[in-house]
C-alpha cells in the first residue's frame, strides 16, 4: 500500500499542476491589491506634441513600465498597484496622432493603451502626483520614428556611465551577438544605421584604454568580421560593418546591452532570415520590473495562457526595439534562467531545474508503471522480411527495442513472430514492422566492355644475284628470256611447266634482303631477269612486298537483376588447370579463372538515383609459356552514382603501339635508289581500345529484361 501511495504521488500528471496555477492566478487578479488610483486624463497639443496628464491619488514611485505594438500601433503603460477611478474604459481624443486612450484593470493593475494613427516617439516622466507622456509628432517624430536612433534615454545616476567590457559571440542560428556589460541600467544609447554601418552610441559613457581596438571575429565565421570600439567626444562609440544581407536587433537586459547581426537568405524569391522567430514585433521598455509583471505583458499580447511557477521571482530591466514576440520571451528566459513547457496554447514557465526534477518524476513513474504493467501476446505476420531477421532487430542486447520483460518467439514454417510484451510496445513493434516489412525495390545493371584493336604491317624488301654461265655451264630452264611476276612461288618453274620451286635464278646472291611473311602467309613477288645476248650471263632481280590491315571490336554486356542494397555476381568463362606443387613434394592440379564477372551491390536514394559499388573484370586467355597458358587480365572497381536509366563510363585503356625496322647492307643500302635493293623496310602500328560503360535501372511492373 506504502508503495501504491508513492506512485500516485508521483504520476500527479502537469496539467493538474497547470489548473493549479491557473486558480491560483486567477484568485490573484480578483485581489482587491490596488493602492493608488487614477482620477483625471488631461490632453492637450502644441506644435503637433501631444502631452497626456494622468491624475493619480498619490504620487507614483517609478515611471510606468511600457511596450509598443507596430501593427496596429499602440503604446501601453502598467501602473502596478493602481484602480481606475474615472469611471470609465476609453476616452476618444482624436488629436495630433493620438486617436483614443482605453484603460483596464486586471489583478490590482491598470493598463492605459494609446491607440495611435502612426508610431511616434514617446517619452514619460513623474511630475509630483500627475505622470507627464508626451507623443512627438510633426516631421521630427516621423523622421525619429524612421531612425529610431534613441534606444535608450539617459537617466540621472549617482555615479557616471562606464563599459565595463565587451564580448563577441555566434548565436545558436549563426547571429553575431555583440554583447556589452554597462555600469549601470540607465545609460542612454542611440542605435542608427549610416550607410552599410550600424552606429551605437553610449551617451557620456566612459570607456577603459584596453578596449578601444579593433576586434576581429573573422574566425567566428558570422556576417561580421570585426568592429570598432571608439572614443567619440564624452562618449562610446561601436561601429559595426556586416557584410552581405543582414538585418540588426537590439535589446538590453539590466546591465547587459547586445546587438545582433543576423544574415537574410533568399528562399523562392521570399527574404526569410535565418533567426528562426516569426512571432510579431514589438517593443518593451522596462525598468526594475518584477519578471511576472513582463510574463504578463507577454501574455497579453499573444493571448497565451501563461502559467508562472511560484519560484519564479526577481526584477529586470529590459529594453527592445521591434524584437519578435517570441524572441522577446526566449530572451526574459535566458536572463532568468528559466524555461518553459508548451501544450496547446498553455505555456508553463519555472526555473530549468524545476522543470527537469518534474520530468525525471514523470519519468519515473511512468518506467515504475511499465514494471507493473500487465504483459499481452500478439503475433505478427511477415510478408517481405524474414522472421529471424525482424527477432534480431528487436532482440538486439546493444539497443533492445522490446522492454526488458519482452520476448519474441519465431515460427519459420509460417514466418511469424510471436512478441509478449506491454501494449505501448506492441504498439510501437506495430509501427515499425509497417515501415521495416515493405517490398523491397529491384535493380537492373547492365555493363558494356568494348576491346577496339586496330592493326597495321607492312614488310618490303628485294633480293639481288647474279649468273655467269661461261664458267659453270647452267642450263635455264626454259630456255628464254622473260619478265616475271610471282605470288609465292618463283613465277619462272610454273611459266615453263616444270613445277620448279626455286625461288631465285642466280648461282651467286649479291644481296639477300627479302621480306617476310605475316601471319603465315608468304609476300608477293615481283622477279625480273636481265641477259646477254649468247645468254651466258644473267642478272637477277626480285623485289617482295605485303601489307596487312586489320580492325576487330569485341563486345561483352553482362547483366543482372538484384534488390535493393543487395550485391549481385554474374560469370562466365574458362577454368585453366595448372600444376602446384605440394608441401610433400607431389604435385597437385588446381585451376585458374579466366571470366567475364560483373559484381555489384546497388543503393537507390531518396531522389531516385543509384549508387553502386562495382567490379567489372574481362579475363581472356593469353600466350602459351612454359609454366601453362598466360591470362590477359582486363578489370575495373569503383563506386558510382548515376541517375536512374542513365549511362557512365567508367573509363578506359587506350594503347598503341608503333615501331618501324630497316634492315640493311652497309653503305650500298643508303646510296639514293639502288639502296633499295639492298635494305628491307618493316613497318607496324597497333591500337587498342578498352571502354567500360554501365546502366542501372530500376525495376518496374512493365519492365522485362530483354
Amino acid at each position: 500500500m506504502k508503495r501504491i501511495g508513492r506512485l500516485i504521488q508521483l504520476i500527479v500528471p502537469l496539467g493538474l499542476v497547470f489548473l493549479v496555477s491557473m486558480l491560483a492566478h486567477g484568485q490573484d487578479k480578483s485581489a482587491p491589491s490596488a493602492g493608488n488610483v487614477i482620477q483625471s486624463i488631461d490632453v492637450s497639443t502644441q506644435a503637433g506634441t501631444v502631452t497626456v496628464k494622468l491624475g493619480f491619488k498619490d504620487a507614483p514611485t517609478n515611471p510606468p513600465a511600457a511596450f509598443t505594438v507596430n501593427n496596429p500601433p499602440r503604446v501601453a503603460f502598467d501602473f502596478p498597484s493602481t484602480a481606475n477611478g474615472l469611471g470609465k474604459n476609453s476616452q476618444d481624443v482624436n488629436q495630433g496622432d493620438l486617436r483614443t486612450i482605453r484603460l483596464g484593470q486586471s489583478g490590482g493593475r491598470t493598463r492605459v493603451v494609446f491607440n495611435l494613427a502612426k508610431m511616434v516617439k514617446y517619452d514619460t516622466k513623474i511630475d509630483g502626483n500627475t505622470v507627464v507622456i508626451t507623443l512627438e509628432g510633426g516631421a521630427s517624430a516621423a523622421a525619429a520614428a524612421t531612425d529610431s536612433t534613441a534606444f535608450a534615454e539617459p537617466k540621472a545616476s549617482g555615479e557616471g556611465h562606464a563599459v565595463r567590457d565587451i564580448d563577441f559571440r555566434r548565436g545558436r542560428n549563426g547571429e553575431a551577438q555583440i554583447v556589452v556589460d554597462l555600469s549601470d541600467a540607465t545609460t542612454g544609447i542611440d542605435l542608427r544605421q549610416q550607410g552599410k554601418s550600424v552606429l551605437v552610441d553610449f551617451i557620456q559613457t566612459a570607456l577603459p584604454p584596453a578596449l578601444e581596438r579593433r576586434y576581429d571575429v573573422t574566425d567566428f565565421g558570422t556576417q561580421v568580421d570585426n568592429f570598432e570600439v571608439t572614443r567619440s567626444g564624452a562618449n562610446t562609440r561601436i561601429t559595426i560593418t556586416p557584410k552581405g544581407r543582414w538585418e540588426q536587433s537590439a535589446y538590453q537586459t539590466d546591465n547587459r546591452f547586445i546587438i545582433e547581426v543576423k544574415p537574410v537568405v533568399e528562399e523562392s524569391g521570399k527574404p526569410k532570415t535565418a533567426s528562426g522567430y516569426t512571432g510579431e514585433k514589438l517593443s518593451l521598455n522596462f525598468q526594475n520590473i518584477e519578471v511576472r509583471a513582463v510574463l504578463q505583458v507577454i501574455a497579453d499580447f499573444t493571448s497565451l495562457n501563461i502559467i508562472t511557477s511560484d519560484t519564479v521571482s526577481g526584477n529586470l530591466t529590459l529594453r527592445l526595439k521591434d524584437v519578435p514576440w517570441d524572441q522577446a520571451l526566449d530572451i526574459i528566459l535566458q536572463a532568468k534562467g528559466l524555461d518553459m513547457r508548451k501544450t496547446g496554447n498553455v505555456v508553463w514557465i519555472a526555473p530549468r531545474d524545476e522543470l527537469a526534477t518534474k520530468e525525471k518524476l514523470a519519468l519515473e513513474a511512468r518506467q515504475q508503471i511499465s514494471d507493473l504493467e500487465p504483459l499481452r501476446t500478439e503475433s505478427f505476420l511477415l510478408n517481405y522480411q524474414k522472421a529471424e531477421d525482424f527477432q534480431k532487430i528487436i532482440t538486439d542486447a546493444n539497443q533492445r527495442i522490446l522492454s526488458k520483460r519482452g520476448s519474441a518467439v519465431v515460427d519459420t514454417r509460417t514466418n511469424q513472430i510471436f512478441v509478449q510484451d506491454t501494449a505501448a510496445k506492441l504498439d510501437e513493434l506495430r509501427e515499425l514492422l509497417k515501415k521495416i516489412d515493405v517490398a523491397v525495390r529491384q535493380v537492373l545493371i547492365e555493363a558494356r566492355i568494348v576491346e577496339a584493336t586496330d592493326t597495321f604491317s607492312r614488310n618490303v624488301g628485294a633480293r639481288l644475284g647474279y649468273n655467269d654461265k661461261t664458267g659453270r655451264g647452267d642450263q635455264i630452264p626454259g630456255g628464254n628470256s622473260r619478265a616475271l611476276i610471282g605470288g609465292g612461288l618463283n613465277a619462272t618453274g610454273a611459266a615453263t611447266g616444270q613445277g620448279g620451286t626455286s625461288s631465285f635464278l642466280t648461282d651467286t646472291t649479291f644481296s639477300n634482303m627479302a621480306a617476310p611473311g605475316l601471319g603465315g602467309v608468304n609476300p608477293g613477288q615481283l622477279s625480273l631477269v636481265l641477259m646477254n645476248d649468247a645468254m651466258t650471263k644473267f642478272l637477277n632481280m626480285e623485289i617482295t612486298a605485303l601489307q596487312a590491315d586489320g580492325k576487330g571490336k569485341i563486345i561483352s554486356s553482362p547483366r543482372v537483376i538484384t534488390a535493393d542494397n543487395v550485391e549481385a555476381n554474374i560469370e562466365q568463362g574458362t577454368q585453366i588447370p595448372y600444376q602446384q606443387a605440394t608441401s610433400s613434394g607431389a604435385t597437385s592440379v588446381s585451376f585458374a579463372q579466366a571470366t567475364l564477372r560483373l559484381k555489384v551491390k546497388p543503393q537507390i536514394t531518396p531522389d531516385d538515383y543509384i549508387k553502386m559499388k562495382l567490379n567489372i573484370n574481362k579475363d581472356s586467355v593469353g600466350a602459351s609459356t612454359s609454366a601453362g597458358p598466360a591470362i590477359d587480365t582486363k578489370q575495373i572497381s569503383t563506386e558510382v552514382l548515376v541517375e536512374n536509366g542513365g549511362t557512365v563510363g567508367l573509363g578506359g585503356i587506350y594503347t598503341q603501339d608503333e615501331s618501324s625496322t630497316v634492315t640493311k647492307v652497309p653503305l650500298l643500302g643508303d646510296i639514293p635508289l639502288i639502296g633499295f635493293f639492298f635494305r628491307q623496310d618493316l613497318r607496324n602500328n597497333n591500337k587498342h581500345e578498352l571502354l567500360i560503360f554501365v546502366t542501372p535501372r530500376v525495376i518496374k511492373d512493365t519492365l522485362t529484361v530483354r
